[in-house]
């Protein structure tokens, strides 16, 4: 598989179905009253902030990876595909729009949280960590470092924000005040298990998946079913394993974005407007993300490990 043709589209939009939410990055249409079209546009975000100008390629991108991974791990956890064309459900003249970066999905009943696991820690779990020795209430060893790998990976659920509005961690038990016990169990085994099946492949083609988030919802028998995205730049950290081992974090995600962000003091939030991005924030995005997809969903051309600059 090549790497998606990189076209900008900051939003493509549809006269042949209803829209019913746009979030940060996806914008999601009504097919019929049990089915939903997930296109991903090529917006950017990061510290719940809408940027202005798109990255080229990345809804495609994204798409792309997203469907690889649910179908590697298909065996261990039912997702949200119908296996539908999602080009059958829109008008002609709109079938480009959607070319790579549509899903067509069953509709589900999300859960309420975000299902997040860590085999490092960094982000806001590594601010946590500084500051009391805890992550999402969970006791961790003194001394680690962002690039100390954990000696279990953890589960650190949080809150599922609205855009403008910034995720929450939160511990455990109030997981299950939320969703109950049970419930909150099977999430966090579930999503431990596609973690460690994601990171021992990753493993294989050179990259290291820092952490990520999972987001689930329920089927029509109540089942438990991956939804969304999975496992792409922007629900991972993935980091060159190569230059890890070295003690050096290159990451094939939005890192440079974040960094560019906190160096201009921005922190988010819904009082956040929109911003404008340096050509070369954009350009370093896209690299980064193109990485990851070739490392991770293309045949390898470099050996394990080797960076691809």
């Amino acid at each position: 598989m090549s790497t998606p043709n990189p076209t900008p589209t900051a939003a493509p939009t549809l006269h042949s179905l209803p829209l019913v939410a746009r979030g940060k990055v996806r914008d999601i249409y009504a097919v019929g009253s049990e089915r939903l079209l997930m296109v991903a546009s090529d917006r950017l975000s990061a510290f719940d902030v809408v940027m202005k100008a798109p990255v080229p390629g990345k809804g495609r991108l994204l798409t792309q990876m997203a469907l690889f991974w649910f179908d590697r791990l298909a065996p261990l956890c039912p997702n949200h595909l119908t296996g539908e064309a999602p080009e059958s459900v829109v008008a002609p003249d709109e079938r480009g729009a959607i070319e790579l970066r549509a899903m067509l999905v069953k509709k589900l009943t999300p859960l309420p949280c975000e299902a997040v696991v860590r085999g490092y820690i960094a982000g806001s779990g590594w601010k946590e960590y500084v500051g009391s020795g805890t992550v999402c209430g969970q006791r961790l060893p003194a001394g680690l470092t962002q690039t100390t790998p954990l000696a279990q990976p953890i589960f650190t659920p949080a809150t599922k924000a609205a855009v403008g509005e910034h995720d929450e961690n939160i511990p455990f038990a109030q997981l299950e005040a939320l969703i109950g016990a049970a419930r909150a169990a099977e999430l966090r085994d579930t999503a431990l298990k596609l973690y460690a099946a994601a990171r021992d492949y990753a493993a294989t083609r050179g990259v290291v998946i820092a952490d990520t988030k999972f987001e689930f919802g329920l089927d029509a028998q109540g089942r438990l079913t991956l939804m969304d995205e999975v496992l792409t730049p922007d629900s991972s950290r993935f980091w060159l394993a190569r230059e890890l081992r070295d003690g050096r974090v290159v990451a094939l995600d939005k890192q440079p974005l974040r960094d560019w962000l906190a160096s201009t003091g921005v922190t988010g939030g819904a009082e956040q407007a929109a911003l404008d991005l340096p050509p070369q924030v954009i350009e370093g995005v896209r690299e980064r993300y193109a990485q990851a997809y070739a490392m991770l969903c293309e045949e390898p051309t470099t050996p394990a490990g080797g960076a691809r600059r």
